[in-house]
């Protein structure tokens, strides 16, 4: 019954109407610093880019790009989602409906038509926004992100959006919920390249550079901000999760 109620089409618009003015009060209310402070002009002249997020830290990922900058996120194709893609429209984000996975879930998915859709909304000169983790294994990059470099060509950049006041939750990826007001960090790593013709090795040495660089970033946003990742626990053995397509931000 309350699931039902969850999916009916004006309540969804009216939970996405406040959560996208909420978003709009935290950033405006919140002091970030930016590193490096030159990151809005780097990202236009580079444009389109790839954002790599982690899950449960991608809420406010949208206040990292610079403004003017179009901007498409992956977001999963279930019924839960469909509130996090209205979210995302009023914010001015296109939401690209689709997730990656094994082979033989990923039609079902949406998989690969959302790879094809990103390929050409990059080609488009739009820039993407994707989570580089799994979903239910987080902190432990896929391949998906590294392909969806390789076939198109664009640079990844590692990303961490992060609050000192903020709801953290004990979920599956240790989600973080900012709060008005107070410090904030956007803190955007090196851009990570992949060639066209890069051979399996490459790739896994691309994926294992992407993790790394997402695991720094976040503990340089929250040291910029004095607290500690909540998520940073989750950062300890890694091992290859291999993706086909990338993975949506939720």
């Amino acid at each position: 019954m309350l699931k039902s109620f969850g999916r009916s089409r004006p309540i969804q618009y009216a939970l996405a109407f406040v959560a996208a003015h909420y978003l709009r009060l935290v950033r405006a209310s919140t002091r970030f610093v930016v590193e490096p402070a030159n990151f809005s002009e780097r990202a236009i002249e580079n444009a389109p880019v790839i954002g790599a997020l982690w899950h449960g830290q991608h809420t406010m990922a949208h206040f990292a790009w610079p403004a003017g900058m179009q901007v498409a996120a992956l977001i999963s194709r279930n019924a839960d989602a469909e509130i996090n893609a209205m979210v995302l429209e009023r914010l001015g984000v296109i939401p690209i409906r689709g997730s990656g996975g094994k082979a033989y879930k990923m039609h079902k998915r949406g998989g690969v038509a959302a790879l094809r859709e990103m390929l050409r909304a990059l080609d488009s000169g739009t820039s993407l926004v994707l989570t580089a983790d799994v979903p239910k294994v987080a902190r432990k990059s896929g391949e998906g992100i590294i392909r969806l470099a390789m076939l198109s060509g664009r640079p990844i950049y590692p990303v961490a959006v992060v609050k000192k006041w903020r709801l953290d939750f004990n979920s599956w990826d240790k989600a973080s919920f900012g709060l008005p007001f107070g410090r904030g960090a956007i803190v955007i790593g090196d851009p990570i390249k992949v060639a066209n013709d890069a051979d399996t090795q490459t790739v896994e040495s691309a994926r294992q550079a992407l993790q790394s660089a997402l695991d720094q970033v976040h503990a340089r946003a929250y040291a910029l901000v004095g607290s500690q990742d909540p998520g940073a626990a989750l950062s300890g053995a890694k091992t290859s999760v291999p993706l086909a397509a990338g993975e949506p931000i939720s």
